[in-house]
């Protein structure tokens, strides 16, 4: 039976706790969401597809995550949620805060990873993936654009695509430094 912590718009707890089953948030009620976006050191991005057994956007390719249990903070929601569904292990402090955005009735976290995995290597829970792969940004977009990818909306986009080029801007910093100080 998974627990959830009830939070109030600004993300602190209420006190009080509600069952993922019986979910009937007030307004001004809500609860944390976290999703994972992973960055190969190549720029391609690891995306997933949803079980086709999966209540909530069955078979569609998303992003990584889920909520966050009652007890848990948000990187710690995104570690587990990453490692149970993809079998991928990081630290807290590998995680990058890309936004906090107010949905509905959540509070979703979106994190960044920067980490290089080959998907044979990955350990998909079958209940809740079907299947991964890594895709370059330009195709992430087409798919968005041809709703084979879940549309999130123009704001997380916004949000996670800026990430993606923050951080390829910043390794050609990296790498440019470094050749001129060799």
């Amino acid at each position: 039976m998974e627990i959830w912590d009830i939070l109030d718009r600004n993300g602190n707890p209420t006190g009080k706790t509600v069952q993922r089953k019986k979910v009937c948030l007030h307004k001004g009620e809500y609860h944390s969401v976290v999703h994972v976006w992973v960055l190969g050191s190549d720029g391609r991005v690891l995306i997933q597809r949803r079980s086709l057994t999966k209540p909530l956007m069955p078979g569609e390719w998303a992003a990584i995550g889920g909520s966050a249990v009652s007890g848990e903070d948000a990187v710690t929601a995104a570690k587990r949620e990453l490692e149970e569904e993809m079998g991928i292990s990081a630290e807290p402090e590998e995680f990058r805060l890309i936004k906090q955005m107010v949905r509905k009735n959540s509070i979703l976290s979106i994190f960044l990873l920067c980490c290089d995995v080959a998907v044979a290597d990955l350990r998909l829970q079958k209940d809740e993936v079907s299947e991964a792969k890594w895709v370059h940004r330009n195709k992430l977009r087409q798919m968005i654009k041809t709703k084979q990818f879940h549309n999130y909306g123009n704001a997380y986009f916004e949000a996670v695509f800026g990430a993606f080029a923050r951080r390829s801007e910043s390794k050609r910093r990296k790498k440019k430094y470094e050749r001129k100080t060799r």
